[in-house]
């Protein structure tokens, strides 16, 4: 009877010996899935406990795409995870090529371009494998101009982050991806109210936009200005305020030569005078051509900063008073005036409680927009609707002076005189002065 006992527990234990030196020798676990679909491609993001090691390949009749992650088990629920994405139309398992393998089979709708590739850990995940489906025929969002000769001004608007980007995280769980995109979404609302200006929004999801598209989008919208929407963070909660970045001198003048370099792939980043830029024999002529409209560049997204700094110190506080230059990719145009507006710190408690609110994120979308019509009130292109009108009005209210107006839209006194018949300083409440372009 003991010896019968001792049998069964050897016999009870090889089988868990078996079983569990079985599952050891998959080295890696597909622990989630997660699909995220954009207006011009779907990202699809497979979260793994280590490095994947993968292989891939397509199939046609139908469109699949088939992936063979090696030493490695699918723990991931595949149901309901596609959100009625129209670019896959099921992710299912399939035959692995092992035992100790799994495969993947993603059935499409259509052939599209692809990007696979892995992704290290990074904030909130771990490692990745990351799967772009990019339609083969992207269609461009476009602004609506009013005419040839008496166009609309048009804003690209950059949400920052996006999908499984969630930029920085408050302590209470806010996502910096969903207050740049509500923010941006209300700045766009009242720009495309104002007659004249126009906004092309980069992104209108909860989705990734690889940087250098972002800029792409800006230009093949032919925009006037780019404006990308952050929330700052640091690693302690004290600092606070808003701020807005330009590009450095240093990032812009590594771009500058690369763009020169080769001058005649790129002359459309040059603008207007990228054709001659492109067709001219005469290296220093394009030299000069090109640095001139990048120098144009760098100045006009400055001083657009002030005005946005203006405002800005208005309805909150500043974390620095004046435009601070760095190197960042989004701001990498030469020929499209760029901006980053920090918003805040959603590392600070206060902040992303502001940041949170509804009233607050309409308030920074309207200092925005306040500061985009002064500024191209006062420096419209030519052709635009906002050229067109000449002057535009400003009515005294308490509180105001003539300095005070003609620091607002960045005038100066005598000008402001000038163009008003004015013989004194003195103004009075609700009389209404003709505002010159800037000085």
């Amino acid at each position: 009877m003991l010896q019968r006992s001792v049998a069964i527990v050897w016999f009870i234990a090889s089988i868990f010996t078996l079983f569990y030196a079985s599952e050891s020798v998959a080295k890696n676990n597909i622990d989630s899935v997660r699909v995220w679909p954009a207006p011009e491609n779907t990202r699809v993001v497979f979260d793994l406990s280590s490095t994947p090691d993968y292989s891939y390949f397509s199939l046609k009749n139908p469109q699949r795409l088939v992936i063979d992650f090696n030493d490695t088990r699918n723990i991931a629920n595949l149901v309901n995870v596609l959100n009625n994405d129209k670019r896959i139309r099921k992710i299912r398992t399939s035959t692995p090529k092992n035992k100790h393998s799994t495969r993947l089979v993603l059935e499409l709708s259509e052939a599209f371009k692809l990007d696979i590739f892995a992704l290290p850990p990074a904030g909130q995940y771990g490692d990745r494998l990351v799967v772009d489906l990019f339609d083969q025929n992207r269609v461009v969002q476009q602004a609506n101009p009013i005419s040839q000769g008496n166009r609309d001004i048009v804003i690209a608007i950059v949400a920052g982050h996006g999908g499984e980007d969630p930029g920085s995280i408050g302590a209470k769980g806010t996502y910096e991806k969903h207050v740049t995109l509500n923010i941006s979404k209300k700045l766009a609302a009242l720009l495309n109210r104002q007659k004249g200006l126009s906004a092309v929004m980069v992104r209108t999801g909860d989705y990734y936009v690889n940087h250098n598209r972002k800029t792409v989008i800006a230009r093949e919208n032919k925009a006037d200005l780019l404006v990308s929407i952050h929330a700052d963070a640091f690693t302690s909660p004290q600092p606070h305020g808003a701020s807005v970045l330009v590009q450095s001198s240093r990032r812009a003048n590594s771009e500058f030569t690369r763009w020169i370099a080769n001058r005649q792939k790129e002359s459309e980043l040059l603008g207007g005078a990228g054709d001659t830029i492109k067709k001219t024999k005469d290296h220093n002529l394009a030299l000069t051509l090109a640095d001139m409209k990048k120098e144009y560049t760098m100045a006009s997204s400055y001083a657009f900063a002030e005005y946005v700094l203006r405002e800005l110190g208005k309805i909150t506080k500043l974390h620095k008073k004046r435009p601070e230059g760095l190197s960042l990719a989004v701001l990498k145009s030469s020929d499209i005036p760029s901006v980053l507006i920090e918003t805040g710190f959603i590392s600070n408690h206060a902040e992303e409680k502001r940041l949170r609110s509804t009233q607050h994120q309409q308030k920074l979308a309207q200092a925005i927009y306040t500061s985009i019509d002064n500024y191209f009130a006062a420096n419209a292109p030519d052709g635009t609707y906002y050229a067109s009108i000449g002057h535009r009005k400003h009515k005294i209210a308490r509180g105001e002076s003539l300095s005070v107006v003609a620091h607002k839209y960045n005038v100066s006194v005598k000008k402001l005189k000038s163009v008003n018949k004015l013989t004194s300083n003195v103004v009075r409440i609700g009389q209404t002065l003709k505002i010159p372009r800037a000085d």
